[in-house]
């Protein structure tokens, strides 16, 4: 390898930073020395110019040319005065011209500087990097070089700033998630799952449509272990529109709270599913590490099955060999039993079945929040984990496809439409006497 001595290096960077060609330097005028500073900086410094020119040329339309008597015009010029644009994520300075109006009696906007201005572009910027993992410390290293002397002027990057314009934008996600109407929105599935952040819990709720996108619902702070809060997030949504008259599949996790209340606000006849990843994680917690692996290819073995009377009765043998030798894990699977496979007993196939056995199209925006949020060190209270929270699912929807399998999300609807209407046995009582047969 041939090396390159220090003066060759040095040559190359005076090369590199030689002066611009004369006449580029007689073309660019004042902006010669953005312009050394690179592509970006010196269309900034196009950008505000022309921006300057806008607004004078806003200011002759209103108040007429200057110099001239107009006794037609509306306003008249009052000077200028300091102002601030958002350019890139920070505010720079900008000069602001001033109108009043004929009589004097209150000032004109400029409507220009008004759009250029608004804080809303800022606090998106803010919002979209923090989510990306760019701590409020690190904000001023992201920025994009716009030369020198903007820079120097610049605000609203400093720790506090960046944390007062994120918190603002992250209320503005949660009031937007939890005051979207659901009326003309028609669910093929509802699921529903906990996210933990640190010593905080989420419920929150996801909705697969009949054409298969998926859309974020709403959350709760709590537990899904917690009647109370599962009960007031179904609420919630019931009374933003959401339709289940018409028939919706519920996913959920392993929680009896989380059932009982899908029971109580849903209805009986709600048709649930259990997730299995939860029951099989349930299951094997209550075995010797041994008998796991066994355990978990019948588990897997039935819940492959299409034929729904064949798989259950998989699930009874097994339950009945597992509450000779292991109780607890017997009574863990029969908690629930049948509904871990109300999508088999639906005649749901192939890949939208695998897709709704199990809570993992939730957990995928659930890993999205978590993923958001992996910069906080610290959680104050409640309300900051449902910022963020809510911030993590706004951005996970706009990378959500849709489902694997949506093409027979149609027939599951015509298929839950049609349970509705046949008379179904009592899964409370089912489930009672799973729990005593297991005692």
């Amino acid at each position: 390898m041939q090396t390159v001595s220090r003066r060759q290096v040095e040559t190359g960077i005076e090369g590199v930073e030689e002066s611009l060609p004369p006449r580029v330097q007689a073309a660019l005028g004042q902006l010669v020395g953005a312009a050394k500073e690179g592509l970006l900086a010196l269309s900034v410094g196009v950008g505000l110019g022309v921006l300057e020119e806008l607004m004078a040329e806003e200011v002759e339309e209103v108040c007429g040319p200057r110099g001239r008597h107009d006794p037609d015009r509306v306003a008249y010029r009052h000077g200028s005065d300091d102002g601030e644009v958002t350019l890139g994520g920070r505010r720079v300075a900008a000069e602001r011209p001033r109108m009043r109006s004929k009589d004097g009696a209150e000032e004109v906007p400029v409507r220009t500087y008004e759009h250029f201005a608004a804080r809303d572009q800022l606090t998106a910027v803010v919002l979209e990097r923090m989510l990306a993992g760019v701590s409020t410390r690190r904000y001023r290293r992201v920025q994009e070089p716009v030369g020198g002397e903007v820079e120097r002027a610049a605000r609203s990057t400093s720790k506090s700033a960046v944390s007062r314009s994120f918190v603002a934008r992250t209320k503005e996600a949660l009031i937007e998630l939890m005051a979207r109407r659901l009326d003309d929105v028609r669910l093929a599935v509802l699921m529903i799952d906990g996210v933990g952040l640190k010593d905080h819990t989420c419920v929150v709720a996801l909705g697969v449509t009949t054409d298969g996108v998926k859309i974020p619902l709403g959350l709760w702070e709590g537990s899904t272990e917690n009647k109370t809060v599962t009960s007031e997030l179904l609420s919630n949504l019931v009374h933003r529109g959401l339709d289940v008259e018409q028939g919706v599949l519920v996913v959920i996790d392993g929680s009896k709270a989380l059932r009982a209340a899908v029971r109580d606000v849903l209805g009986t006849r709600t048709p649930v599913q259990r997730c299995i990843r939860h029951k099989e994680r349930n299951v094997l917690d209550h075995l010797p590490e041994r008998d796991r692996d066994l355990v978990r290819r019948r588990l897997r073995r039935a819940w492959a099955e299409t034929n729904h009377p064949r798989a259950l009765e998989q699930l009874t043998t097994l339950a009945a060999e597992l509450q000779r030798s292991h109780p607890g894990a017997a009574g863990s699977l029969q908690e629930g039993l049948e509904e871990t496979l109300t999508v088999t007993r639906l005649g749901v196939k192939d890949k939208l079945k695998k897709t709704l056995e199990s809570t993992n199209p939730c957990e995928s925006m659930i890993e999205c929040v978590r993923r958001s949020s992996r910069n906080v060190k610290h959680w104050q209270n409640g309300e900051m984990c449902l910022r963020w929270t809510a911030a993590g699912m706004r951005e996970a929807e706009q990378q959500f496809r849709r489902v694997v399998g949506h093409a027979d999300l149609a027939k599951l609807a015509v298929a839950v439409e049609r349970e509705l209407t046949l008379p179904q046995p009592n899964t409370v009582q089912t489930e009672e006497a799973a729990i005593v047969a297991a005692a």
